[in-house]
């Protein structure tokens, strides 16, 4: 698979995720988006050896979109430090199932992962091991009984956003797990935007990508 590269430099690469490739090596054994990166920097710039490429954040395997991996052990460092706090900043656009009352809003729920199940549910406050997950939206646009939303991550729990729309009700369109069961749909939830502060520079880093204008998207971009 060709990588498509929409920035790098000495400490840092930032690529496209095609949707349904991992974001790393898992059971499956299928080609993931490290073991890419990793192949580009290497054959680009005929590195001997291994290369070290460092994972800061992760995108489910269905979805795509934007993704940032380090280049040196210091720039995962304090990469995962700006996440840790809040300086990192993560955009999505979904589509979900009918249209919602509030245009505006904001869903805070406490997470549990079934670690057995690679699933996550909303539950009490209280269940050992929960997590608050908070995240705001804003509705863009409405039709056939979908809506096309931008949600902004507060926190990065695991399948939040997923989890979080299903539990009111409006699941995310093609969303296997989650969802209403739509068969041969990819998940319309896309990573477009990411910001954060250079590792190594004082200065802010934005990029944007909007999905690829095929099957539900083609309604809405």
């Amino acid at each position: 698979m060709k990588l498509n590269v929409l920035y790098e430099d000495n400490h840092i690469i930032v690529v496209e995720k095609p949707c349904n490739i991992p974001s790393q090596a898992d059971k499956t054994s299928d080609e993931d988006m490290l073991t890419l990166v990793k192949k580009y920097i290497k054959e680009k710039y005929s590195k001997p050896g291994n290369v070290y490429v460092g994972l800061v954040h992760r995108l489910d395997r269905p979805v795509g979109g934007i993704m940032v991996f380090a280049r040196t052990s210091k720039a995962a460092s304090r990469l995962s430090e700006s996440i840790r706090t809040k300086e990192f900043s993560k955009g999505y656009l979904a589509i979900v199932h009918g249209t919602l009352e509030n245009k505006v809003g904001t869903l805070e729920n406490y997470l549990y992962k079934d670690e057995a199940l690679n699933k996550s549910m909303v539950v009490s406050n209280e269940k050992k091991g929960a997590k608050l997950a908070r995240l705001s939206y804003k509705v863009l646009a409405e039709k056939n009984n979908m809506s096309f939303i931008e949600i902004a991550l507060e926190t990065g729990r695991h399948h939040q956003i997923r989890v979080q729309f299903s539990n009111i009700n409006h699941p995310l369109v093609g969303d296997q797990k989650y969802g209403k069961g739509d068969n041969n749909v990819q998940i319309a939830l896309w990573a477009y935007k990411l910001q954060f502060k250079h590792p190594t520079k004082s200065e802010i880093l934005n990029f944007s990508k909007n999905p690829p204008c095929t099957g539900v998207w083609e309604d809405f971009i």
